[in-house]
């Protein structure tokens, strides 16, 4: 009976928001110097570069600037607000590695099996070797070796993406009707999966940096292993135990309003809404009942449920006093695994990968003012994150404008995330 009423006593405690805005200076981060954050943001609203954006910034797990800016719907002159639900793209990459490597953690692979030993159509795999642009023919030879877990985790099986990879990839998945991920809500994971797994590689597994279906793949892979859809399976392991609460494939229509409309920027560099149904990428978090759970592209979230994420990361693993992976695990997931191969064949870009993060190390943080060590990602959509354990720091900022000139926005903004810190 007594542990019954201390449960009835708790149970209000328990389900206290984890993130609790405080004094800045209580985190030695300066409130004077945020405003700076602010004016940078709402620079771009007041040139029309952007509709409105949200943002987060943890210290020292303490949340010391949480806001919105300008609108969610321009036209509507709706003003945007802070719980605003945006397509976050590639940032669902790491919270489907971060489902792998909880497998992983229970021992049901080895990250150097190959996939082929868990889906077998990947068996065997053919490298491209000749390619055909009047007909999208091609000839191709068998890869030196097979795809690993690791290979898919660190962008170096060899797999290509489609729409945004070379010409002959681009063509070779269009003729095959493989599809990207996003803006294809009534395809079937492992359908798309199957046709992917009759085309050539790009390059031999573990040869290169390149940027693909990998973490669909992943995706898969975890349905066949858990026996359990993608989107359950990250509801129970990932999002519920963290409490996050709108992040989804496909949105419940009771959240369909808090959708921010997808931009454009014009040949003005002025950002515009796209026509009503004329792109599929600005409706599929809008379709009821979608069946393609995209592990690389395909989640919607807020800044405050992807910050929850980001703080379980930094915490080592731990939230809401649920452990989802082990300290240890995280330190291999932000360790470099492809040596020094180039990110997108960029050698401007001083990045290193590890399983399913994107890294600052030695070259990337002398570029920066980022702590060493620090990781994150981006979504196509002009989302951007990062960790940095080293200065106890996390930030998210949420956009939803593509294709953008401003790409630049993310980097630019971490110059003012630093500064404000003492």
């Amino acid at each position: 009976m007594r542990s019954f009423f201390l449960l009835l006593f708790l149970a209000p405690l328990l389900s206290l928001a984890q993130l609790t805005p405080v004094d800045p200076a209580t985190a030695g981060v300066s409130a004077e110097r945020l405003t700076r954050v602010d004016q940078f943001i709402q620079h771009y609203i007041d040139q029309g570069r952007l509709n409105g954006a949200t943002a987060i910034i943890l210290k020292d797990g303490k949340m010391v600037y949480y806001k919105a800016f300008g609108y969610s719907d321009v036209e509507k002159k709706t003003v945007m607000q802070k719980d605003q639900i945006f397509r976050i793209a590639s940032m669902t990459k790491p919270i489907v590695s971060v489902a792998v490597m909880m497998l992983w953690e229970e021992g049901k692979f080895s990250l150097d099996d190959p996939i082929s030993k868990f889906i077998p159509e990947f068996k065997n795999p053919k490298v491209l070797e000749k390619f055909n642009p009047n007909d999208t023919t091609f000839t191709t030879q068998p890869a030196k070796r097979e795809i690993t877990i690791r290979h898919l985790l660190s962008h170096t099986s060899g797999l290509g993406y489609p729409g945004i990879g070379s010409n002959f990839a681009n063509a070779i998945y269009a003729k095959h009707k493989v599809g990207g991920g996003i803006g294809t809500p009534t395809l079937v994971l492992k359908d798309n999966m199957m046709r992917l797994a009759t085309l050539p590689l790009f390059n031999n597994p573990g040869e290169k940096f390149l940027y693909g279906l990998n973490t669909d793949l992943l995706g898969y892979l975890i349905e066949v292993i858990s026996g359990i859809p993608l989107d359950k399976f990250l509801d129970q392991k990932i999002f519920s135990p963290l409490g996050m609460k709108d992040t989804y494939f496909y949105l419940p229509a009771s959240k369909y309003s808090r959708l921010v409309p997808l931009y454009r920027q014009d040949e003005n560099a002025r950002a515009v809404t796209y026509p009503a149904n004329s792109t599929a990428l600005a409706n599929f978090p809008l379709v009821p009942n979608g069946t393609y759970f995209s592990g690389g592209a395909g989640l919607s979230s807020t800044a405050y449920d992807y910050a929850l994420f980001c703080q379980m990361l930094i915490n080592g693993g731990t939230l809401n006093n649920t452990r989802l992976l082990s300290p240890h695990t995280i330190n291999l997931m932000t360790t470099n695994q492809i040596g020094e191969s180039l990110m997108f064949d960029n050698p401007e870009d001083m990045r290193r990968f590890g399983l399913g993060f994107g890294l600052y190390l030695d070259k990337a943080t002398v570029m920066t003012p980022m702590g060493y060590g620090s990781y994150g990602w981006d979504g196509m959509f002009a989302s951007h994150f990062w960790i940095d354990p080293k200065n106890k720091l996390v930030a998210i900022f949420m956009r939803n404008v593509w294709p953008t000139p401003d790409w630049d926005f993310g980097d630019r903004v971490k110059v003012l995330v630093y500064q404000t810190l003492y």
